[in-house]
C-alpha cells in the first residue's frame, strides 16, 4: 500500500507538471502548425505572464483576476508583434523568424528586468486553494490538483474548438493549404494573427499558473527548452502531440528527478533523440 500511495502521489505530481507544460507546449505547437514559425520567444512570454500576474494579483488582491489579465495582455502583445514584424517575413527564409523572435526574447527579458528587477517575486496561491488534501494518508497540495483539472479542461476546450467549430476548421485548413484558403476569400493574415495571439496567451497562462509554485523569476524564460522538447517528441504542429509530449516530459522529469536525479535531464534528451531517429516528425506529427 505504501508503494501504491507513493506512485499515486508522484503520478499526480507528474500530471500537475504536465498541465503547466501543456500550456507552454500547445501554444508553440499551434503557432508552428498554422504559421510555420518557430517562436523562440515563447519562454520569455511564459515568464512575462508570471510577472504580469504578480502585478495584477498585488494591485487587485485576486490571483483569479491575474489568470485572466496576464494571458489577455500577453496575447495582445503577441498580436501587435505579429502584425508589426512577423507579417513582413512570411515570404522570406524561415531563419528570419528565429532571429526576430529571439530579438523579442531579449527585449522582453530586459524590459522585465528593468520593470520588476532581478530577485524572484512570490505570487500568492488563489483563495481556497492553499490547503492540502490527504490521499491514502499522503499529503497532496490542493493547488496541484487544481492544475490537473485546469490543464484537462483547457485541453478539452481547445481540442473542441479546433475540431468542432467552423473557426477551428478554418484554422486547420490554413495549416494544411493556406493558399487555397486565401483563394476562397479568407484573409489568412487574420487567421495567423489570431493563432499567434492565442499561442502567446496560452504561454502566459502557463506562466501565471506556475508562478505560485515556483515564483516569478527571470529564469522562467528557460522553459522554452521544455517547450521545444515537448513539440519535438509529440510532433511539431500537432495539438494532440503537444498533450502527449507534455505528459511524457512531465513523467520523465518527476520520476527521473526522484529515482535518478543526476541523470533525469540526460534521460529526457536521450528520449528526444530517440524519437528524432525513429520518427523525425514526432510521435503524432506528420513525416516530412
Amino acid at each position: 500500500m505504501e508503494t501504491f500511495s507513493f506512485l499515486l502521489i508522484q503520478t499526480l505530481n507528474a500530471l500537475s507538471q504536465a498541465s503547466l507544460l501543456f500550456f507552454l507546449g500547445s501554444g508553440l505547437a499551434l503557432i508552428f502548425g498554422i504559421m510555420r514559425v518557430v517562436n523562440f520567444s515563447h519562454g520569455a512570454l511564459y515568464m512575462l505572464g508570471a510577472y504580469i500576474g504578480y502585478t495584477t494579483a498585488k494591485l487587485s488582491g485576486s490571483v483569479w483576476l491575474a489568470m485572466f489579465i496576464a494571458p489577455l495582455a500577453v496575447g495582445v502583445l503577441g498580436l501587435f508583434f505579429e502584425i508589426g514584424f512577423l507579417r513582413k517575413l512570411y515570404k522570406r527564409d524561415e531563419s528570419a523568424f528565429l532571429l526576430v523572435t529571439f530579438g523579442l526574447t531579449l527585449v522582453v527579458a530586459e524590459v522585465t528586468r528593468l520593470t520588476w528587477g532581478a530577485p524572484p517575486l512570490q505570487v500568492p496561491l488563489p483563495s481556497g486553494l492553499s490547503g492540502v488534501l490527504f490521499i491514502l494518508d499522503e499529503p497532496m497540495p490542493t493547488y496541484r490538483l487544481f492544475l490537473i483539472a485546469a490543464g484537462a479542461l483547457a485541453s478539452v476546450i481547445i481540442w473542441g474548438f479546433l475540431e468542432r467549430t467552423r473557426l477551428g476548421l478554418l484554422i486547420r485548413a490554413t495549416s494544411q493549404n493556406s493558399q487555397m484558403v486565401h483563394a476562397l476569400g479568407t484573409d489568412i493574415n487574420l487567421v495567423r494573427s489570431g493563432v499567434f495571439a492565442l499561442g502567446c496567451g496560452l504561454a502566459a497562462l502557463g506562466g501565471v499558473l506556475a508562478a505560485p509554485s515556483i515564483t516569478a523569476s527571470p529564469g522562467m524564460s528557460s522553459a522554452v527548452i521544455d517547450a521545444f522538447v515537448i513539440v519535438i517528441i509529440g510532433g511539431m504542429g500537432s495539438f494532440l502531440g503537444a498533450i502527449l509530449g507534455s505528459l511524457i516530459v512531465a513523467a520523465v522529469q518527476t520520476f527521473g528527478n526522484y529515482f535518478f536525479p543526476d541523470f533525469a535531464m540526460a534521460i529526457l534528451y536521450l528520449l528526444m533523440l530517440g524519437v528524432l531517429i525513429i520518427r523525425p516528425g514526432g510521435l503524432l506529427g506528420k513525416e516530412a
